[in-house]
């Protein structure tokens, strides 16, 4: 059994089928990359598994426990997070008070262990010389790595990252398929959108092609990268512009 699995996900907005019976699955300990052109639908998959809509039809599991109907905050201390496609962040707080609330809410010993469990995952997501400055000072590719941290601090079996290497530099988009990595060699199952083509088939154990709210295809990087019909609605346009 997958650590996530949805099964014929149908997300209907008055005529608008924004998803079709769409089946999906995430392993612990892999990277699951969605990919597909703007407007796919892939963002409207990710509000459905998180809670933020409720599908049409269709059933989302996670470690075999049902989440269809579950709120949000009930699928997150199942271990279920997420970053935003638009950064959701207090702009106002520090990197440090960011990922503080996130780590307080799963807190189970006492506040200085939680403040060095703060410290840590700020380090780890590159960003420990800037952990007390506020958000609203940062580059938008760091604010995007506070976001990655703040989901981290919940302690999650699964993240669900949307477009996280937007507003990153070569630099930092290296970094972050270096972290991604390491998290799913502990353990951690991610399931990623994101437009770097680069990225995804670096970082990838298994890919997943959304398009007008069907999945056309799956399979490894290497299947995906050569698949035809992927190559006509999605990669061969990607792939010229990364070359």
């Amino acid at each position: 059994m997958s650590l996530l699995e949805v099964h014929s996900v149908t997300m209907r907005f008055g005529g608008h089928v924004a998803l079709d019976n769409v089946d999906l699955s995430c392993n612990a300990g892999e990277v699951t990359a969605l990919i597909g052109p703007n407007g796919a639908g892939k963002t409207t998959l990710f509000n459905v598994t998180c809670g933020l809509l409720v599908p049409t039809g269709g059933t989302i599991h996670l470690d075999g426990k049902e989440l269809t109907k579950l709120k949000p905050y009930k699928r997150a201390r199942l271990g279920l997070a997420r970053t935003f496609q638009r950064l959701e962040l207090w702009s106002v707080l520090t990197v440090r008070e960011n990922v503080q609330v996130a780590a307080e809410l799963r807190a189970q010993k006492g506040a200085s262990s939680t403040a060095r469990d703060v410290e840590a995952i700020v380090e780890r997501v590159g960003l420990a010389a800037k952990i007390d400055q506020r958000v609203d000072e940062l580059s938008t590719g760091q604010a995007r790595l506070v976001e990655i941290a703040r989901a981290l601090a919940t302690r999650p079996r699964l993240i669900l990252l949307d477009e996280p290497a937007s507003g990153l530099d070569d630099t930092e988009t290296h970094e972050l398929g270096i972290l991604l990595r390491d998290l799913t060699a502990e353990g951690l199952g991610v399931l990623l959108v994101e437009h770097d083509v680069e990225l995804v088939m670096h970082v990838s154990d298994h890919i997943f092609v959304l398009d007008f709210g069907s999945i056309i295809a799956d399979g490894t990087p290497q299947e995906i990268r050569t698949n035809p019909a992927v190559l006509s609605a999605y990669l061969g346009s990607s792939l010229d512009q990364s070359a």
